[in-house]
């Protein structure tokens, strides 16, 4: 995210009745057996195309949250299959809209989903944690509107007409990402800084500002890096899209789509998409105030987890442990460690998927926030990899939070797709110290991906790799604002911690699309000798890279290592490398 020229932007055991206490198994002590399934609880709202006065719940849940970035408020709004006339879906923080089809078609809105920035004075770059599903649009007037910046995806949606990615009046905006999605007219982004598409078809594309990036999108605009800013990749090397929630007639189902390879274009255009299904009874579903405990026996037992929207407090690890494990949530779904532990922990096991929540650290520094996989992981899961989709992680805003770490990936062939680990940069809690986070994103694993990755403010790297064979396509970064002063994040005898890191013994890895952007905006004077560092040897190739100084907020030297031009003074424009080495 980037900012305005002035100011920028949170059951006890059963008990054994005494008949049959003689010959019952010793079991005193066990917890009862957790059920699946049940109601998504008071913050879910479900629609039918009969429900009365659906314009005014929409608005309700839209005057809570339009301007509640760090607030306690979560909500998802789920449309049953049907058709829908004359809505407009105002979409504030922490609030999901999706349908409940097999197919985005199978839901039709005649109307529009809206994210628009008349809240913070028409500027977008904090229009964060919100989110478009599995839904058919009919915009009103042609185009919708979905300006948003990070941790906002626009998953699996058909828009019968144009996108329109800017707020009204094309004020500041820094997002964002649109996978699995068809938009029969023209996208604009207009004002947007940055933009990642991936295995889309779109109807055409209209400009660029800084970084473009699409991977597997029909209809994507041709390679141009960086005039105009497009980096464009036929396919997907490997993608599996994220799980959703359907309806089967009146049983709610957790949809787990296939894994694809080189794909190219959406996975539900022609007939029913690949995939599987689990019934919602093969399911636990949490609801705010249930204990880790709880959460751990129902994974123990062989559930998955559904978190519906609210805050969950957690004194231990969620832990993972079983292969082909799902972890959805509904609405924001926020996970806080409030002891210094680690969120959730995934053991070195095939096929899990997380997915659609929030983790918020906690006032004791954790470790770690999210481990994929155990240190030392090596098991191959080429076949049936991780997943971790819209799992997004905030260290302060929404007050005193702090982790070392927030994400590190150990399991081999983990695909990351669209995160923001975010050290706030405003809000509660927030200060070079405060809000202590060293490093964002560490990844130790080899074959891992990335797909969309955001990562900001780190106070040292906010992305080192470590694995062999690493990719990534589309990265957007900016620097701590707040380091004091040059001391601060000097880092031996070089001025400032890369961005983006690739470790000293790596011999194969590959980036698309990569930029890093400095807002040094306590000390202007500071100097970041380069945004991207990575060992000089054949197998380690970068493509369409750029550093940029907002407003001449600090400086790069640098682009990476010793190549690409500084920037230059107060002029907010990209120092850019098409290739490297």
């Amino acid at each position: 995210m980037s900012p305005s020229p002035l100011s920028r932007r949170t059951v006890l055991g059963a008990a054994v009745p005494t008949a049959l206490a003689l010959s019952a198994p010793p079991s005193w002590g066990r917890p009862r057996a957790l059920p699946g399934g049940g109601d998504l609880g008071p913050n879910v709202l479900v629609f039918d195309p009969n429900t009365p006065d659906i314009q005014a719940k929409l608005d309700a849940v839209f005057a809570r949250q339009e301007s509640a970035q760090f607030g306690t408020g979560r909500y998802a709004l789920l449309f049953k299959p049907g058709t829908y006339h004359g809505l407009n879906a105002q979409l504030g923080f922490y609030t999901s809209i999706a349908g409940l089809g097999l197919s985005p078609d199978d839901t039709t809105i005649n109307g529009d989903v809206t994210v628009d920035a008349g809240w913070f004075g028409g500027n977008a770059t904090q229009n964060f944690w919100r989110s478009a599903e599995n839904l058919a649009l009919v915009p009103a007037n042609g185009t919708n509107r979905w300006a948003v910046a990070q941790a906002a995806p626009f998953r699996r949606m058909h828009v019968r007409g144009g996108l329109n990615l800017a707020p009204s009046g094309y004020g500041w905006a820094s997002g964002g990402y649109i996978a699995d999605s068809r938009v029969d007219g023209q996208i604009g982004p207009y004002s947007q800084q940055q933009w990642y598409t991936r295995d889309s078809a779109i109807g055409g594309w209209l400009n660029g500002v800084w970084n473009m990036v699409f991977s597997g999108v029909e209809g994507a605009p041709a390679q141009s890096f960086p005039n105009p800013p497009y980096t464009t990749l036929d396919t997907t090397p490997v993608s599996r899209e994220k799980p959703f929630l359907y309806l089967s007639g009146t049983e709610y189902r957790v949809f787990l789509p296939s894994l694809r390879t080189n794909a190219r274009g959406v996975t539900w255009g022609n007939g029913t998409p690949r995939g599987t299904s689990l019934p919602l009874s093969r399911f636990y579903v949490a609801k705010p105030g249930v204990s880790a405990a709880t959460l751990n026996q129902a994974l123990a037992q062989g559930l998955h987890l559904l978190l519906t929207p609210g805050i969950y407090h957690l004194d231990r690890p969620i832990l993972v442990n079983r292969a082909d494990t799902v972890v959805l949530g509904l609405g924001y779904a926020t996970l806080v460690p409030d002891n210094g532990v680690t969120a959730l922990k995934v053991a070195d096991v095939d096929g899990v998927r997380l997915a659609g929540f929030l983790i918020d650290a906690g006032p004791v520094n954790s470790a770690s926030l999210l481990e994929v996989g155990p240190s030392g992981a090596w098991r191959d899961h080429a076949m049936n990899p991780t997943t971790v989709q819209d799992v997004f992680i905030r260290i302060g805003g929404a007050g005193p939070g702090k982790a070392t770490t927030s994400m590190v990936v150990n399991n081999r062939h983990t695909i990351v797709d669209h995160t923001w680990v975010w050290r706030a940069d405003h809000g509660e809690g927030v200060g070079w110290e405060t809000n202590r986070a060293d490093h964002g994103v560490v990844v130790n694993g080899s074959d891992v991906l990335a797909t969309g990755l955001f990562v900001e403010h780190f106070n040292k790297y906010d992305v080192q790799w470590f694995g062999e064979r690493g990719r990534t396509i589309f990265f957007q970064n900016e620097k701590a604002y707040d380091a004091p002063n040059q001391a601060a994040i000097q880092n031996g005898a070089v001025k400032g911690y890369a961005a983006y890191r690739v470790g000293d013994a790596v011999t194969t890895h590959e980036g698309w699309g990569l930029g890093s952007y400095c807002y040094y905006n306590v000390d202007p004077t500071i100097v970041q000798h380069h945004g991207f560092a990575a060992p000089n040897r054949p197998g380690v190739r970068f493509h369409d890279l750029l550093v940029v100084s907002l407003g001449g907020n600090g400086q790069y030297e640098h682009v990476i290592n010793e190549t690409g031009a500084a920037t230059s003074g107060t002029s907010t424009v990209p120092s850019t490398v098409v290739s490297y080495p």
